[in-house]
């Protein structure tokens, strides 16, 4: 399949003027699209070409409502592409449809008619998270590794990380809550992944929230969904994250970030599987398994008073910590050599390989960035190397570091907060909480910004 430079996604929707719609749209955020008719259409685009993300109607027929060509449709392209991420698009209040598609596959879901920042939002979120997962896969000749259905992989060469991989197997087949401690960048979400999948909720929905990025005046509406008219711009139901999730597996990364005034109502769906959506008053229950993940000192946090202990001893009933890459020595250049052998064959460097130089340079870096760090500065040294060996020069350790200042008067407004927010996370090594304060905003502002700037990448690197 060829790839292009700017993002492609499929339209698939029988409605003409909602296909030119949501070109139009796409098309002023710089997101090319193909759009389609139908569900042969759809499943044919996908065979010739590859696709960022698919968004697909429900219904097709104009004589039904039942949702069962998309249903079909999304089961299919999950059959068809597995890493294609698909959004399915449902009419106003259509809960249960909403559900299915969910459980089926689908990473999202859209409200017809919908709203346009919603929409662009939730795309470019799945654009991202499909590319970042595609960065993270192995090729299995280069590797000693755990692969789950899903193709996420984990290195385990080193005493270090067999432990953790030995654990995860005890563990997963349980409905325990598990609490993944470790650095940024190595590898929490993978461990949530691998333990859902080896989980008996494996054929259920794995649910994915990151908890710093969900600012507080939106985290019920978010987690526990909402009723039309609970609030002013309500306007129709939304299903909240632990509903999605029910049956399944629930990821709640950066759950050190749960507010204070917001951690009560976390701890009671944990307690009794109980909830009821803003604006109504009915409960209810639901069977969810509990993954969280974070690279804060949450009993630090404890005495601090800024988290709560019930609700630490209700995420902690297992904990697994993950070694940094600089204590997992024996894991990195098999690491290295599986990322240059992947980053070399996407970008059609195939033959790329490492110097005595590089090996040398890999093995005594400190890391800082861990896993992420090592697969990116691979990328890099895939677009970068002259020849087919790739020394230590093509590495750029220290590369951001190593720029000079910039002259902020020359900067538009968008720009000069770009500089700013990625300056301050050099200056802070990747630590959020004080390059927000630096900054003097939130962390949840910090992380918005990440999002609004493409920096999430730069910060993953800093970290």
């Amino acid at each position: 399949m060829s790839r292009e430079s700017t993002p492609t996604i499929l339209l698939a929707d029988d409605q003409a003027d909602v296909r030119e719609a949501l070109r139009l749209l796409l098309k002023a955020e710089g997101i090319a699209s193909v759009g389609v008719a139908d569900p042969a259409a759809a499943l044919e685009a996908v065979r010739k070409r590859e696709f960022a993300c698919a968004l697909i109607d429900c219904n097709y027929s104009r004589d039904t409502t039942s949702g069962e060509e998309g249903l079909d449709l999304l089961e299919r392209l999950r059959q068809l592409a597995p890493e294609l991420p698909v959004v399915a698009m449902t009419a106003w209040g259509n809960v249960p449809l909403t559900v299915a598609a969910m459980r089926q596959g689908a990473a999202d879901f859209i409200e017809k008619p919908w709203d346009n920042a919603r929409l662009l939002s939730v795309l470019r979120t799945q654009i991202a998270l499909a590319e970042g997962m595609r960065r993270q896969r192995r090729l299995e000749a280069e590797n000693s590794l755990l692969r789950g259905d899903a193709g996420e992989t984990f290195m385990a060469e080193s005493p270090a990380m067999r432990r953790v991989l030995a654990l995860i197997e005890r563990i997963a087949p349980s409905d325990a809550n598990v609490l993944v401690l470790g650095e940024n960048g190595t590898g929490k979400g993978v461990v949530a992944q691998l333990l859902h999948q080896r989980s008996a909720r494996a054929e259920r929905s794995l649910v994915k929230v990151n908890m710093g990025g969900i600012a507080e005046s939106v985290f019920e509406s978010e987690m526990f969904g909402h009723v039309r008219g609970a609030y002013t711009d309500a306007k129709s139901e939304r299903i909240g994250r632990f509903e999605l999730a029910d049956g399944g597996t629930l990821f709640l990364d950066e759950v050190g970030n749960v507010p204070a005034a917001q951690q009560p109502k976390l701890l009671r769906v944990l307690e009794d599987g109980e909830f009821e959506r803003l604006g109504s008053s009915r409960t209810q229950k639901v069977d969810v398994r509990l993954v969280s993940a974070t690279n804060a000192d949450l009993a630090a946090d404890v005495a601090a008073g800024r988290f709560r202990k019930d609700l630490l001893y209700r995420l902690n009933t297992l904990e697994v910590r993950l070694p940094p890459l600089r204590d997992r020595a024996e894991d990195i250049l098999p690491l290295a050599r599986a990322f240059l052998a992947r980053s070399a064959q996407r970008y059609g460097r195939q033959g790329l390989r490492l110097a005595s130089s590089a090996e040398r340079a890999l093995a005594g870096w400190r890391w800082p960035g861990n896993v992420r760090e090592l697969q990116h500065l691979m990328e890099r040294a895939a677009l970068l190397a002259e020849h087919d060996e790739v020394g230590a020069s093509a590495l750029a350790f220290g590369e951001a570091a190593a720029q000079p200042p910039a002259d902020l008067d020359g900067m538009t407004l968008e720009q000069a907060e770009a500089h700013l927010v990625q300056r301050a996370l050099e200056r802070y090594d990747g630590n959020l909480q004080r390059a927000a304060d630096a900054l003097g905003i939130t962390r949840q502002s910090l992380y918005r910004r990440l999002d609004k700037h493409d920096l999430r990448d730069a910060a993953i690197d800093a970290e």
